[in-house]
């Protein structure tokens, strides 16, 4: 019997990784760097200090990374407050599901960009625990963000739900034990191995219904 589901939010809830590529991508020029046709794949799913670092030294954005990860995410803060992508029927999924079961966050933003944008959609009361990567030792595929919010909600792993969409996101979510849906990106597919973890492929969140989740 699932007792909580948890969301990812970048590429479920918010349409943000292709603004996620386009500041990084943007950095990565500034600094004479060099963006590799897999980085934002390699990318999806790092905690910040690990994106940071991969920047720094492996795409030769040649500073700090901590100086690294703040002009990314202030970049990030500002195109939010021009405008939060969210997805069609995130608003209406995140009600429906909440109906039913405690929500949580398991995301590998920043904590400050989860809160803007679940704040400014008005969805941050929905969600009774809500965490980040930068709160754990370890990013997505490992295990410890999905641990760390089932053990928050006090729920064993096994009797939780996740709403994933990338490769390294499904993988962290099955590694801890949970039930896997997967909401594909069709500009980032996940990958067949992932995917293979996986109890249920969805279309989109219009899919996402209680009954669906009673099904896993």
């Amino acid at each position: 019997m699932i007792k909580a589901v948890v969301f990812d939010l970048d590429g479920v809830l918010i349409d943000s990784e292709p603004v996620w590529e386009q500041v990084r991508r943007g950095l990565v020029a500034e600094r004479g760097g060099h963006w590799s046709p897999d980085a934002q794949r390699r990318i999806m799913g790092m905690s910040t200090p690990e994106w940071a670092r991969y920047l720094s030294e492996d795409l030769g954005v040649g500073l700090p990374p901590d100086q690294v990860a703040t002009m990314v995410v202030d970049r990030m803060a500002a195109r939010y407050a021009e405008h939060v992508p969210l997805m069609d029927g995130a608003v209406d999924a995140v009600h429906r599901i909440a109906a039913r079961w405690p929500l949580g966050v398991a995301s590998s933003a920043p904590a400050v960009l989860i809160q803007t944008v679940l704040k400014a959609a008005g969805l941050r009361s929905c969600f009774s625990v809500v965490m980040s990567t930068e709160q754990v030792a370890h990013g997505k595929p490992a295990p410890d963000i999905y641990l760390a919010v089932a053990a928050e909600f006090g729920v064993p792993p096994g009797d939780c739900a996740a709403v994933e969409d990338s490769s390294n996101g499904l993988r962290s979510a099955a590694a801890a034990g949970l039930r896997v849906v997967a909401i594909p990106q069709p500009q980032y597919p996940p990958d067949p191995d992932a995917l293979a973890q996986t109890s249920l492929v969805l279309p989109g969140l219009a899919a996402l219904t209680v009954d669906a989740v009673l099904g896993l």
